[in-house]
């Protein structure tokens, strides 16, 4: 089968974030179907940006046919944002003529933060007689009402309900990446059998091999702490406003502990901010260093002793989570702290690690002296626990096939 896969924000491990759809089109090639990207040139979460001339640009990456609609620069989530949105949307709908008259697609995928690509891609799987799938990522206009303290009757929170309605009530499949939305699809006009989980996950290929070297920087912090016995706390992945990593810090001053540091590894807008309250409230056993590449993250979460993952607590999870972070962390096979409040635990499921309190200081740090006090063989144990369980359920090879298995 050929599947056509609209998402706004799609990335590769080149240009960074988002993975999903690069891991399962690798997947869907090894077992005989194909899948093409659509995406903006311009996404905010990205790391690297394609420079493309013309609108549905081709690009190959490792394999997977990308194509790439030039969009406006932007920054936030103003206007600038919205402009970028309808741009794309624009020229996906009214300038595509020419690129689809060729192609041939069997299912068309509406997958974006924001409803309003089930629109065109309602337009394109209607030619194709392909069948038509919405995928969620995350509820828009839900996120914006529930965070931005937007009103239902705002004119563009009214257009996105428009929007998520119709896409319910025309798809012939939803595809979740959360894994308790169906009673809220349902209440927007979703059929209850049209739903389906499929999380996100991990490329196994990418844990073959995890002795590749640090940047020197790095290896030298960790060389460092070995030499001293330190144990070591991360945090790896972006550092914003959601990660709550105020809350890590203010562990890492309550700890009397002085073989222990706490390293936090990444970048975002948040970032700055920390490394000056690290200074001026003289913390010492706090350590920042700057994000690696992909490939590089099973190194830089081998070297750790336990893995730290935080959001601050919003309304939002309790439809669940599905983040990346925690099932690198889990293939790590490193004991987790989980500092989230959400509708599913992944790490009380997969019995890897604790799970405390968000903004709670004093739990992080009791869960973090529970840990060190665990005998190595209870370590090695929580390790195993969460790599067998992302191994049998995050697994993009089986999470392919079970894609797969929803049309067959």
């Amino acid at each position: 089968m050929n599947f056509l896969i609209i998402n706004h924000y799609a990335g590769s491990p080149h240009y960074g974030m988002e993975f999903r759809h690069y891991y399962l089109a690798k997947e869907f090639k090894k077992i005989g179907h194909t899948l093409t990207i659509i995406a903006a040139d311009y996404s905010h979460i990205r790391n690297i940006q394609p420079n493309i001339e013309e609108d549905f640009q081709k690009e190959i990456i490792d394999g997977i046919d990308y194509y790439w609609i030039k969009t406006p620069k932007y920054e936030g989530s103003g206007i600038g944002r919205i402009i970028n949105i309808f741009t794309f949307l624009y020229k996906l709908k009214c300038k595509s003529k020419s690129f689809f008259n060729n192609k041939k697609y069997d299912v068309v995928i509406a997958s974006s933060t924001y409803p309003l690509d089930i629109f065109p891609a309602k337009s394109v799987a209607k030619k194709m007689g392909a069948k038509l799938v919405y995928e969620i990522h995350d509820l828009w206009p839900l996120s914006p009402m529930e965070l931005g303290g937007y009103s239902k009757y705002h004119p563009f929170i009214m257009l996105l309900q428009y929007a998520e309605n119709y896409a319910y009530k025309k798809c012939d499949k939803v595809i979740s990446i959360l894994p308790l939305t169906l009673e809220h699809a349902m209440s927007h006009g979703l059929k209850k059998e049209k739903w389906h989980n499929i999380p996100n996950g991990i490329d196994c290929s990418e844990w073959e091999d995890n002795k590749m070297n640090l940047p020197e920087h790095h290896k030298t912090i960790f060389e460092n702490l070995k030499k001293e016995n330190k144990k070591i706390i991360l945090y790896a992945g972006t550092i914003g406003v959601a990660n709550s990593l105020d809350n890590f810090l203010n562990a890492a001053k309550l700890s009397k502990n002085s073989n222990i540091q706490y390293i936090i590894a990444g970048k975002g807008p948040e970032k700055e901010a920390l490394e000056k309250r690290v200074i001026k409230e003289e913390i010492s056993n706090v350590t920042f260093l700057e994000s690696v590449n992909k490939k590089l993250v099973p190194t830089l979460l081998s070297l750790s002793d336990i893995l730290y993952v935080s959001f601050q607590k919003q309304s939002l999870f309790r439809f669940g989570i599905s983040p990346n972070k925690i099932f690198d962390y889990m293939m790590s096979a490193k004991p987790v702290i989980q500092a989230i409040e959400a509708g599913n635990n992944i790490v009380a499921d997969a019995k890897c690690g604790i799970t405390i309190e968000p903004d709670n200081p004093e739990a992080l740090k009791n869960a973090i002296d529970n840990i060190l006090n665990l005998s190595n063989q209870k370590l090695e144990q929580l390790g195993n626990n969460g790599k067998k369980y992302v191994l049998a359920n995050h697994n993009y090879t089986v999470l392919s096939k079970k894609f797969i298995n929803i049309f067959e």
